[in-house]
């Protein structure tokens, strides 16, 4: 890190390369807005946490996230219950934070968006999610898309996104209900469930809208909660998760919580598409956790 008072940090693998050939430009947005911006050299998630962090300890002004979620929740780590911003540009396949807060889409106008926003001093704070030591901003899911995400990260064959596919195909072929212990605020449930999703936010997985009516900004969760289901029904509802219309379905059930309980054996629990804690385990709605920059001129 050098004396940059601006940290940038870059997925190299984000939207397929897309990220690097961006960070050029997020740099001269940043510069051109009176700042000197340290591009982050992390080649993993876990240099990326551990760089972001020494940045906010050394009191940087800002963290600047390039890439797609994965990049955001290494961010997140760093910057989420401090007061340092981030800025949140979108250069991957899935930008489901981007999307639930109204940012711009494209990168390099959400790059001098959020310049302009640090130079102005103009901010908005958003809720987060906390499991265990881990912050995260969008949804925590499990059962059968965490049980989806576990044999993906399994497989060696084939690559990119077919791979995904065809766990979705081989988990479907075992699909049958988990018992799950649900403790909302205090209050438990024991009761057979498809996949629970927790939602800071409405999206998750590329624009999937599992909790649509998830306000980032409330204090709560939206708990969305799909019953048992057949392997058909639950193929039929794929669409239906696009538009956020699956909620009205009679096996689905939706809650809303400050604190979230999750407990079945063998299951584990992913936030922001990656892999959080293994169950049981407890998600918190912490109001107002995260700054951000960029997205506030929008609201």
């Amino acid at each position: 890190m050098g004396a940059g008072d601006v940290a940038v940090l870059v997925s190299p693998a984000a939207g397929r390369g897309r990220g690097a050939l961006l960070a050029v430009e997020v740099l001269a947005a940043f510069r051109a807005a009176g700042f000197s911006p340290d591009l982050l050299p992390a080649t993993s998630d876990v240099e990326a946490e551990r760089q972001a962090h020494d940045a906010v300890a050394a009191g940087i002004r800002a963290v600047v996230a390039v890439g797609g979620d994965g990049t955001v929740h290494a961010a997140l780590q760093a910057v989420a219950g401090t007061a340092t911003p981030l800025a949140l540009i979108p250069a991957g396949t899935g930008n489901d934070l981007v999307r639930a807060l109204g940012g711009l889409a494209d990168p390099v106008a959400a790059a001098r968006a959020a310049a302009e926003d640090l130079a102005a001093g103009t901010t908005r704070s958003v809720d987060a999610g906390r499991t265990g030591d881990r912050w995260w901003a969008t949804v925590l899911c499990c059962g059968f898309d965490s049980a989806v995400s576990d044999r993906a990260n399994r497989m060696r064959w084939p690559r990119g996104r077919r791979r995904y596919d065809v766990a979705v195909l081989a988990e479907l072929a075992r699909l049958r209900p988990r018992e799950l212990t649900l403790v909302l605020d205090g209050e438990a449930q024991t009761l057979p469930i498809t996949m629970v999703a927790v939602g800071n936010t409405a999206w998750y997985g590329g624009g999937m809208k599992v909790c649509p009516g998830a306000d980032p900004a409330d204090g709560l969760f939206d708990v969305t909660v799909v019953g048992p289901s057949t392997r058909l029904e639950l193929m039929r509802q794929k669409p239906r998760l696009t538009t956020g219309t699956h909620v009205d379905h009679p096996s689905v059930s939706v809650f809303r919580a400050s604190r979230v309980e999750l407990s079945s054996p063998g299951v584990t629990a992913y936030a922001d598409g990656e892999a959080v804690a293994p169950l049981p385990a407890v998600a918190d709605c912490v109001p107002g956790a995260l700054t951000v920059i960029g997205t506030a001129r929008r609201h």
